[in-house]
């Protein structure tokens, strides 16, 4: 499963999805994302020529408002509309975390009502830790319209508060985890210095550039 983020070069965006397609073979799965950024127009011309390409599905090629946007968006075109964890209501696929949502207990009942009206779901990713991910795997495994290709990014994750690194950051697939509970292990002594830090620096915010260590 390969994830593209499009909307700012259609031209270099198209060059690159093609020599993604050559590079990968006709089997594997591309999923762009626009976040928003296409007129409705532009969204049916472009998804025209994205499909070439053989894409699964399209992640919010319009602005979510007005709401009609993705209404006529997915009567004109036959690609595979996803909605982005906004959930605007009116897709094919809906991508949404419990981080978006509020818990992880709404994140299965929202999936379960999508269920219902014939919408599948792909689990989105907020960056979160390990113990996070491996119970966001346990309740993936459990939601009736769950799709491959859930993102995560464990593979990038330094540091984290769990002792086994997750099976997903050396393997395309996760599985059914084996153990007792979240089946990790919590390193207490890690928990323990990180706490130290929080006393002394406060909460970590990512996205601000004084938080970053120097280089």
């Amino acid at each position: 499963m390969f994830y593209v983020k499009v909307g700012i070069d259609i031209r270099s965006e198209l060059a690159m999805m093609g020599a993604l397609r050559d590079a990968i073979g006709p089997e594997k799965k591309i999923r762009i994302d626009a976040n928003g950024s296409w007129t409705l127009n532009e969204a049916v011309r472009y998804l025209a020529l994205f499909d070439e390409h053989h894409i699964d599905f399209a992640e919010q090629p319009v602005w979510p408002d007005p709401i009609r946007n993705m209404v006529e968006l997915k009567q004109r075109t036959p690609v595979a509309l996803s909605a982005n964890e906004g959930l605007w209501r009116v897709a094919d696929v809906l991508c949404l975390s419990s981080n978006w949502v509020g818990t992880l207990g709404q994140f299965y009942r929202l999936s379960c009502q999508a269920h219902l009206e014939g919408i599948t779901v792909c689990k989105h990713t907020h960056g979160e830790l390990g113990l996070m991910a491996a119970a966001s795997q346990h309740v993936c495994l459990t939601i009736p319209n769950g799709i491959d290709g859930n993102q995560q990014t464990a593979q990038m994750m330094d540091g984290d508060v769990i002792k086994e690194a997750l099976p997903i950051a050396g393997s395309p697939t996760w599985g059914v985890p084996e153990g007792t509970g979240l089946c990790v292990t919590v390193d207490e002594d890690l928990v323990a210095q990180y706490h130290a830090v929080y006393r002394e620096r406060g909460q970590f915010l990512p996205y601000q550039v004084e938080t970053f260590p120097s280089l």
